[in-house]
């Protein structure tokens, strides 16, 4: 039976009955995406973008940690502090990139908010304000995050600097995607609340601020969690989800990625259901016939793989559990390239993600 929505719905039921990507997904204008390092958190971003954008729409791909991961996965030159279009969606649409760095956006405040732009200049060449945000490190994720939130409440016709024009309305952006730190600083790096108690009580940093707080813990975010299935990067993705929860941050799905073929049942044992002679038996019924270490190796690759699939069954069973929206995502044989951040996102399309505009 075909597990697909009616037309017209949004999500699509997962093995469990469990949406993949409820309208609560489809209806956010910001897509946090963390995870443990190296389960794929910047890949699944880069696709979660172009899937989004997919059909005509606009996303914006942002990364706060200097590392130009953005530009690797799309072969594009080292992406300016400025929105760089990357990549064309499928159907229609576009991904613009926007790499933030800590020291440009105060420069940006400074001149938004203090008028303070060549004095603001003259303070980066002093090194004031690698000094200010290494003083209070704090202060730096309030200005990556504060820049993250001007982007997503960018109207069409607002200019590069932020202003607001008094046309249009619309949303520049039908979702902007934050590849975020990963999972182990990621709620200190969205909590920016009790980080603002210490450095501004008033003034414009201050009312910035708190838009920022005010668009992390509304229905407009989700959190998306990136994990493979593995104990540890499932344990520090359930953790993740309790300090989110904690902290009043909203959840979105976990990211399920490099998902690899299941070639044998799993019995309940968890042992390999096969022996000697049963597989022999059976390849020489085939017209295969092995040598005695031929049969030696393939029953050791066998168990091998019999055991990995009991290990991802019970990590799969903790993840399942949590309640949360799943995505499942593949290995890629050939690895990650262009090509491949398209075949995720249509996987992610097929599996209901949308944006719902």
């Amino acid at each position: 039976m075909s597990n697909q929505r009616p037309a017209g719905s949004v999500g699509v039921l997962g093995d469990g009955g469990v949406e993949r990507w409820p309208e609560s997904l489809a209806g956010a204008r910001l897509h946090v995406v963390t995870g443990k390092g190296g389960t794929g958190k910047t890949t699944l971003a880069a696709a979660l973008a172009l899937a989004l954008a997919a059909g005509g729409g606009r996303t914006l791909l942002v990364e706060v940690e200097g590392r130009q991961g953005i530009a690797q996965l799309f072969d594009t030159p080292p992406l300016p502090y400025a929105e760089e279009r990357i990549a064309v969606a499928p159907d229609g649409g576009e991904v613009r990139g926007l790499a933030v760095d800590a020291e440009e956006a105060l420069l940006e405040y400074l001149e938004m908010f203090y008028n303070l732009g060549l004095a603001g200049r003259t303070l980066r060449r002093m090194g004031a304000i690698e000094f200010a945000t290494t003083l209070a490190p704090g202060l730096r994720d309030v200005l990556l995050s504060g820049k993250v939130k001007e982007c997503v409440g960018r109207t069409v016709g607002d200019d590069r600097g932020g202003s607001r024009s008094r046309g249009s309305r619309q949303p520049l952006y039908d979702a902007v995607i934050l590849d975020a730190p990963p999972t182990g600083r990621v709620v200190k790096f969205l909590d920016v609340t009790k980080a603002m108690g210490t450095l501004a009580r008033t003034g414009p940093i201050r009312t910035q601020s708190e838009g920022v707080v005010a668009l992390l813990h509304s229905t407009q975010t989700v959190v998306h969690v990136v994990t493979q299935l593995e104990d540890l990067p499932v344990q520090e993705t359930l953790d993740t989800v309790d300090e989110l929860t904690a902290a009043n941050l909203p959840s979105g799905s976990v990211m399920i990625n490099r998902v690899r073929p299941a070639r044998l049942p799993v019995p309940a044992s968890g042992r390999a259901a096969v022996d000697d002679g049963g597989l022999r038996a059976g390849l020489e019924a085939a017209g295969l016939f092995l040598k005695d270490e031929e049969m030696e190796g393939l029953l050791s690759e066998v168990g091998e793989h019999t055991q990995r699939l009991a290990v991802e069954a019970g990590v799969r069973s903790r993840l399942d559990d949590a309640g949360m929206p799943q995505l499942e995502l593949p290995e890629l044989a050939d690895g990650v390239d262009l090509g491949g951040l398209y075949e995720l996102a249509e996987l992610l399309r097929e599996q209901g993600v949308r944006h719902g505009r």
